[in-house]
C-alpha cells in the first residue's frame, strides 16, 4: 500500500514538473508623461499633441511652465495625422483649452508595406509613405478646423529632423512635410514653434541615426516649446 501511494506522489510531482510553466504577466507602468493631471485652480490649461518626441519632453514643459499654465498631453502616441482624425474629437473632450500646441509628421512620413505598425525599408519594394504628402496636408486642414472650433489659441510645433540612417525613414523628409504644413497653417492664421531648427542649433541633442533624443535632449526640446507656450497664455 505505502509503495504504491509512494509511486502515485512521484507520478504527480514529475507530471507537475513537466507542465509548462505559464509566463507571469508583467504589467508595463504607463509612460510617466501620459499620467493624467489635476488641475490647479485658476491657471491656463495647455494641452500638448504629438508622438514619442512630444512625450519626451512633456515632463519637462510641465515642471518649467509650473505655476504658470494647467499642461495637459493626450493619453497616447499621436501617431500619423490619420489616427488624429480618428480620435482628435475625444482628445479634446468638452473641456476648456487655452493653448493647444500640437505636431504630426515623424508617424506620417514614416515608410510601411502591408503592416502599419511595423516600419519598412524605405527602398523595399512595395514600401510607401504612411500618409501620402498630399493627404497628410489635407488631413492636417481639417484637424486644424477641429481645434480652431474649441477658440484654443493653436500653435504648430514642426516636424523635428530625420537624420541619415533612421529606421524606416528618409533623410530629411521632414522638410518636403513641414512645407506642406505650413501652407495649413498660413491659411488658418496659426504661429509655428520652429523646433526643427532649434533641434538643429544642437546636434548632440538626437540619438545617432535615430529620430528620438537624449533626456539632455528632450530638456533642450521643452525650453523652447515652454516658451513659445508661455508667450501665448492668456494675460492676467
Amino acid at each position: 500500500m505505502k509503495a504504491i501511494l509512494l509511486l502515485a506522489l512521484l507520478t504527480t510531482a514529475v507530471a507537475l514538473a513537466e507542465t509548462p510553466k505559464k509566463p507571469v504577466k508583467r504589467e508595463r507602468k504607463p509612460n510617466p508623461s501620459l499620467v493624467k493631471v489635476e488641475d490647479v485652480a485658476g491657471l491656463p490649461r495647455v494641452l500638448l499633441i504629438g508622438d514619442s518626441i512630444s512625450m519626451g519632453y512633456t515632463l519637462d514643459v510641465r515642471e518649467l511652465l509650473k505655476g504658470k499654465a494647467n499642461v495637459h498631453r493626450i493619453p497616447t502616441n499621436g501617431g500619423p495625422t490619420t489616427n488624429g482624425l480618428k480620435n482628435i474629437k475625444a482628445w479634446l473632450g468638452e473641456s476648456k483649452w487655452d493653448v493647444i500646441h500640437f505636431n504630426w509628421g515623424l508617424h506620417d512620413l514614416k515608410y510601411i508595406q502591408e503592416d502599419p505598425s511595423k516600419r519598412a525599408d524605405p527602398k523595399a519594394e512595395g514600401s510607401h509613405p504612411q500618409v501620402a504628402l498630399a493627404d497628410y496636408e489635407k488631413n492636417l486642414a481639417e484637424l486644424v478646423k477641429t481645434m480652431q472650433a474649441t477658440g484654443a489659441k493653436l500653435i504648430w510645433c514642426n516636424t523635428t529632423p530625420v537624420p541619415a540612417g533612421s529606421d524606416g525613414r528618409i533623410e530629411s523628409d521632414e522638410v518636403k512635410y513641414n512645407e506642406a504644413a505650413a501652407r495649413v497653417m498660413t491659411a488658418a492664421g496659426v504661429p509655428t514653434d520652429d523646433l526643427r531648427a532649434h533641434a538643429l542649433a544642437k546636434p548632440g541633442a538626437q540619438l545617432p541615426a535615430n529620430v528620438h533624443y537624449t533626456p539632455e535632449g528632450s530638456r533642450y526640446l521643452a525650453e523652447k516649446v515652454s516658451a513659445v507656450i508661455a508667450e501665448h497664455l492668456p494675460k492676467k
